[in-house]
């Protein structure tokens, strides 16, 4: 019994033992790049919504139950939201524009915080404005991202300068993490 044991517990030791190659290695791998990822295309993809005056996208975008404004006095539901919404959407209030510049993954990996510049432009003066957004997604049993949780600092009055870098400073790309 001695004899056949220590062989096999010695490759038992020997497997548990190998280097394994770990997905930490190569972050291209890692399920926490894919899902960032996919909340940075689909963040550009809700800027979008706004940019080509699409209300039916716009919307879902949003978690039936998603709260915008947190930091003050929100806005909760998704209809609410895109009631509140209408002119942005249109365009007939305000020219928003936006891109994500950070893309984190936290929690069991289907909850991700995003944030970046906002554009916003009079569409009667063209004056303009830059601020900043902050956004938490929620991965739906699906598979798709949705914005459950959103807010933004005020935005301050920008040059033309600042409206360049702004624009310059968008990246279709997904960086690496």
């Amino acid at each position: 019994m001695t004899s056949l044991f220590r062989p096999w517990c010695m490759a038992f030791l020997l497997a548990v033992a190998a280097p394994v190659p770990s997905l930490a290695e190569n972050p291209a791998q890692t399920p926490s790049t894919d899902a960032r990822c996919q909340v940075w295309a689909r963040e550009l993809s809700f800027a979008q919504s706004v940019l080509a005056h699409d209300a039916a996208a716009f919307a879902a975008h949003l978690h039936p139950q998603a709260a915008f404004g947190v930091s003050g006095k929100p806005t909760l539901g998704r209809a609410a939201i895109t009631d509140e919404w209408a002119g942005i959407i249109d365009g007939s209030k305000l020219r928003l524009d936006w891109y994500p510049a950070v893309v984190t993954i936290g929690g069991n990996g289907d909850t991700a915080y995003s944030s970046g510049p906002a554009l916003y432009e009079d569409p009667q003066t063209g004056a303009a404005r830059l601020g900043r957004f902050g956004s938490v997604w929620q991965r739906s049993d699906g598979g798709t991202w949705q914005v459950i949780f959103d807010d933004g600092i005020r935005p301050e009055p920008a040059d033309a300068a600042a409206v360049q870098a702004f624009r310059q400073g968008r990246r279709t790309d997904c960086p690496p993490a």
